[in-house]
């Protein structure tokens, strides 16, 4: 198979509606019901952590963070990850989360959390949340609570609800 040439930029407001259809694609209409969707109603996400990959022209997968609290911690919520259909498999999704969390890093964030699948995500420095520590708007499996602690201990201190961050962005 032919190796792709990825190139990552921060995302673009023009790229809003190509993201969008992405989505569509990628989760369908019942993507609006999940709780990792409803944790960011009310919140836009940070264009400055969230980025657009693309084989030459094409965009081919999307990352979001978007700012919430972690009870008092200040945290960003990973998604939606998305990846074009016909161009899965191919470690984009890898490298866009690795480039969102060293840019997040970078900037001083304290830590990321995600609805997700840990076997996937583990690689990355995603964790189990234990049980009850962190509540979500929502039902979710407790085992697919994930957080990658960006500051060494801001994920032991996270505790309580989490909830849009609005006031600083």
């Amino acid at each position: 198979m032919t190796e792709l040439t990825l190139t990552i930029r921060p995302e673009q407001p023009g790229d809003h509606a190509t993201i969008e259809r992405l989505h569509a694609r990628a989760f369908g209409p019942g993507r609006f019901a999940r709780t990792a969707f409803r944790l960011r109603e009310g919140v836009d996400h940070d264009l400055s952590l969230s980025f657009a990959a693309h084989v030459g022209t094409l965009l081919v997968g999307s990352i979001r963070l978007s700012p919430v609290w972690a009870g008092d911690v200040p945290a960003l919520v990973l998604g939606p990850l998305t990846v074009e259909p016909a161009f899965k498999d191919r470690g984009i999704g890898g490298a866009l989360v690795r480039h969102a969390l060293e840019q997040a890093r970078s900037r001083g964030e304290h830590m990321v959390l995600l609805v997700g699948d840990c076997a996937y995500y583990r690689r990355f420095g995603f964790e189990p949340v234990p049980p009850g520590r962190l509540r979500l708007p929502g039902p979710v499996d407790p085992a697919r609570l994930l957080a990658c602690a960006l500051v060494t201990g801001s994920g032991d201190t996270a505790r309580g609800e989490v909830r849009p961050r609005l006031a600083d962005r």
